[in-house]
């Protein structure tokens, strides 16, 4: 498959951008860790306008309420056609009993690793863009 020539960028609505993000499984949170930037590969899901990822203790975000970013993508190494999320919000851990059991049944297949946190994003801003060929039709909406 070879690249278009021109692409053109197509800003996503905030609901465009869940629904995307409910149609993969994995992505990448950026939190601070000793007032650094680190970036970890987790699964998630969209629950209720939530993201829910699962993490591990040694993943090492706090046990409490940090701000977070959460990107995910599905570009096309060839063609750079597809499109990227860019969610950031608060995360807080889940201590639910019940919301725990649920969460860790529906994140599967999981990351290896421990995944003995699991934690909610509250969006607060959501970016996407989408990268179409220039010549590519507008999608129905």
């Amino acid at each position: 498959m070879t690249a278009p020539e021109i692409l053109t960028t197509h800003p996503l609505s905030d609901a465009e951008c869940l629904l995307l993000l409910a149609k993969v499984r994995f992505g990448r949170i950026v939190f601070t860790r000793h007032a650094l930037p680190t970036i970890r590969p987790v699964n998630h899901l969209v629950d209720d306008e939530m993201i829910v990822v699962a993490s591990g203790s040694g993943i090492g975000i706090p046990p409490y309420e940090q701000v977070v970013t959460y990107q995910a993508d599905t570009l096309h190494p060839d063609t750079q056609l597809g499109w990227f999320i860019i969610v950031t919000g608060t995360a807080e851990p889940i201590t639910d009993p019940s919301d725990l059991t649920r969460y860790h049944a529906m994140l599967r297949p999981k990351l290896p690793g421990s995944h003995d946190r699991i934690l909610r994003i509250h969006p607060e801003i959501i970016t996407g863009i989408q990268y179409r060929e220039a010549t590519a039709p507008e999608p129905p909406q």
